[in-house]
């Protein structure tokens, strides 16, 4: 386990940080942008908990620790002995969660625009932050080799985050887009 007896060290004072091998980076790196973004998404789901219902809570709570252990698999690069990787039953464990969730909701007819509840909103916040964090994961791919299950969990994670999101809103319905219908049509 991690031991934090102090929170500060000043190491990150010139712009560096320390990956998990021990190599100093660049904090704008775009490793260390990647797990960023990924802490940003974990951070968000830690408000969406507090405003869903507790059908999502479990699950999302699990989420969260996930996104903490992809954190440390990007965090190690290369192959470093007993380092954290994420596994494909994490992928597996996702795409269950959607499928159960998913089951519960209403066809859809139109794209859905991100709000409604207060746990749906930070839900589809949380989906966009995600989606970042996908870009930047597979440009991350290009120049460097990762642990290919993050790129999959990832873009899962998007779509759990989308139906959680519907289910949220299953009492007040979705909130649809209406194409082109508050422009001036002449």
């Amino acid at each position: 386990m991690v031991r934090l007896d102090k929170i500060y060290t000043k190491g990150g004072d010139k712009g560096l940080t320390s990956l998990g091998d021990g190599k100093r980076v660049k904090k704008s790196s775009l490793r260390v942008r990647c797990y960023g973004d990924i802490d940003e998404s974990n951070s968000v789901i830690g408000i969406a908990i507090y405003h869903c219902s507790e059908k999502l809570k479990k699950s999302l709570s699990i989420i969260q620790n996930d996104l903490f252990d992809i954190g440390a698999d990007l965090c190690v690069p290369g192959d470093v002995k007993d380092a954290l990787r994420l596994r494909k039953n994490r992928v597996e464990f996702l795409e269950n969660e959607i499928d159960d969730i998913n089951k519960g909701l209403g066809t859809l007819k139109s794209f859905i625009l991100p709000g409604g509840s207060l746990a749906s909103s930070y839900l589809h916040l949380a989906r966009c932050i995600v989606r970042r964090s996908e870009r930047k994961i597979s440009n991350l791919m290009d120049s460097e080799s990762i642990n290919e299950e993050i790129l999959k969990y990832v873009n899962r994670l998007s779509d759990y985050l989308f139906v959680s999101a519907r289910f949220e809103n299953k009492k007040i319905g979705d909130v649809l887009w209406k194409p082109g219908k508050f422009q001036d049509r002449s």
